[in-house]
């Protein structure tokens, strides 16, 4: 079951640094870790998960040869971390979990939510919102439509920030460069994980396919401040 307290460990910079190094000493010759879960590679690091074997409790985790005990961590893909918590129930019937996954345009934070996310999970893309409320046949985001957008998503961050409805997940995409415009989203949601879709720049402008593209993915770069250690 997911705490306050549990909570503040998983969010903590020491659980961070902590998984960070199994993560390397795990690390094969390819680059790649084993998901010790599926058995295939997790190629991404936002997409490495700690996993605790026994379940973390609020009776045991300051119990540092439990909670932090490289023996007692699975590294796991992110969605293998959902079905194992889903299979045997650690979270419980009614604990919600937010996610938000920022990054540059064209990095794959729209692809990797839509790979991670099940049938019950809820996810609010800002340009899925555009999507669904203009035609299609044009390749624009008209000024004439921003104040719906805006309002669409405002009202789903808010069923989100009180955990309206029955959903599981719930994953906020955006660009939020950052740092202060991050952590004031994380406090009002109360989220459980800030996901970085660490795509070089360079990778990104290649997925480019307009120079309108390309201006906000410089833009963004020019902006972007990493989290503080």
């Amino acid at each position: 079951m997911s705490t306050q307290k549990l909570q503040r460990f998983y969010k903590s910079r020491k659980w961070f640094n902590f998984v960070e190094c199994i993560r390397i000493e795990r690390t094969g010759e390819d680059g790649n870790v084993i998901c010790e879960h599926c058995g295939k590679p997790i190629t991404k690091k936002y997409d490495c998960i700690g996993h605790h074997i026994t379940e973390l409790t609020d009776e045991n985790v300051d119990d540092v040869t439990i909670s932090l005990n490289t023996e007692n961590i699975a590294l796991v893909h992110f969605k293998c971390h959902n079905e194992i918590h889903k299979r045997f129930g650690y979270y419980g019937a009614t604990v919600q979990k937010v996610y938000i996954v920022y990054g540059a345009p064209c990095s794959g934070k729209s692809s990797f939510v839509s790979e991670v996310a099940e049938a019950d999970d809820i996810i609010l893309d800002i340009n899925k919102l555009w999507s669904a409320i203009k035609a299609d046949k044009y390749n624009i985001k008209p000024n004439a439509l921003k104040q719906n957008v805006f309002a669409l998503r405002d009202a789903l961050l808010d069923m989100i920030k009180v955990r309206r409805g029955r959903w599981v997940n719930a994953y906020v995409v955006g660009g939020y460069p950052l740092q202060s415009e991050r952590e004031r989203l994380a406090e009002t949601l109360n989220a459980d994980k800030l996901i970085f879709i660490d795509t070089p720049k360079e990778i990104c402008l290649l997925r480019a396919e307009t120079d309108e593209q390309k201006d906000f993915i410089n833009a963004w770069f020019d902006k972007y401040t990493p989290p503080s250690e």
